[in-house]
């Protein structure tokens, strides 16, 4: 069985196999990119310089980097685990890559089509939690060991108002196929009708790439590494590429799900350029958002970032589901969902103000031994 690429009649097996080639070699050129923009985007706002000294603009100081990655010694602790401590960046970084399977970066442009693609996104996207825990528990270090089940806490937390605000635009799309919701946006994108699930999207995306303000897995200042302290070398450099492919993909998914992908607002008929041109734009400002709150907002306290999930989050998530739920059954019209979902954004940034600037309340048994001691 032949089909196209290019223009060109090709094996279906060769087919995969090229795009996937083509992903690994797109992946990697984008992380490094990534790295260097983040570098230079943070010493923007921090008012330093960033990268300046390997190639012009410090362009190459990323592949710098990863020649120096590659030629580091890779160590391991005498008392870890041998298979754990080995296989963890591996559980890591396969199920982040096998969520290029399903993007749609380009009209017909995907790995493999699939009518189930937003569900096998949200089942992929969890797995990588296992090579976490993986890596806390096979190092033999107990600050490993607390970065590991603080990403299992969250990643656990966090996964439910992803997956509950993905499954509200799949409620009003009528589909979990990717690219048929990305064909929907044609003239309107679903931003505007579920704007709430849009912030609760990006809010939950952070917490699941262990962005900050959500980093508290691998808190320097708490855990001095997280799970991947006791990691050197190629095995270390892993756990960063996971991390930053991640970022990708949730920022191509949220620009396809949320902002139209390549089909809004000109269309789907524009050429291969135009496509590049309006995916790369969307997912573009999404990372750059990223990149701005981590410069702008200090880590949570990990009671902070629990309760943020449980007691705001998923509340809200599950109105904007029973919402949906209503203006399907009875037929009402999609403005409802658009003024719900802005109020939704306006009680979301309210609360977390509130949260924010709460003071922190003290058991009554350790405010009773504080004035003992005083």
């Amino acid at each position: 069985m032949n089909t196209d690429l290019f223009g060109l009649q090709v094996n279906v097996w060769a087919d995969a196999a090229l795009r996937l080639q083509l992903i690994v070699v797109f992946m990697t050129v984008v992380v490094m990119g990534l790295i260097w923009a983040e570098r230079r985007i943070l010493g923007r706002f921090q008012q330093r310089i960033g990268p300046q000294k390997t190639g012009p603009f410090g362009l190459l100081q990323s592949l710098a980097d990863a020649v120096k990655l590659v030629g580091k010694e890779d160590l391991r602790p005498k008392n870890a685990d041998p298979w754990t401590f080995e296989l963890a960046p591996f559980l890591v970084f396969i199920p982040i890559f096998m969520g290029f399977v399903i993007v749609p970066f380009l009209v017909g442009w995907n790995i493999k089509v699939l009518e189930l693609g937003l569900l096998y996104f949200v089942a992929i996207s969890s797995v990588n939690i296992v090579g976490w825990v993986m890596a806390g528990w096979g190092s033999d270090n107990r600050y490993a060991m607390i970065g590991g089940l603080r990403a299992a806490a969250q990643s656990i937390s966090y996964e439910l108002p992803l997956v509950l605000s993905l499954l509200s635009v799949a409620m009003v799309a009528g589909t979990l196929n990717l690219d048929e919701i990305v064909r929907q946006q044609g003239s309107v994108p679903y931003i505007v009708w579920q704007p709430m699930a849009f912030a609760i999207f990006f809010i939950a995306a952070l917490a699941e790439l262990n962005r900050a303000p959500f980093d508290i897995p691998v808190g320097e200042s708490e855990v001095v590494g997280g799970p991947f302290v006791e990691y050197s070398g190629i095995r270390w450099s892993m756990f960063m590429l996971a991390e930053y492919a991640g970022l990708l993909i949730m920022a191509v998914v949220g620009a396809s799900v949320f902002l139209g992908g390549y089909a809004w607002p000109l269309g789907e008929e524009l050429g291969l350029g135009w496509q590049v041109v309006l995916v790369g734009a969307k997912a573009s400002l999404i990372i750059f958002a990223v990149f701005w709150i981590r410069a702008s907002l200090p880590r949570l306290r990990i009671d902070q970032l629990m309760g943020y999930s449980w007691k705001i989050l998923l509340p809200l998530v599950l109105v904007q589901i029973l919402v949906n739920g209503l203006v399907l059954v009875y037929g009402w019209s999609e403005a409802i969902l658009g003024v719900v979902g802005l109020a939704g954004v306006v009680a979301l940034v309210s609360i977390t103000g509130r949260a924010a600037n709460r003071p922190r309340q003290i058991p009554a048994r350790a405010a009773a031994l504080k004035g003992e001691a005083a």
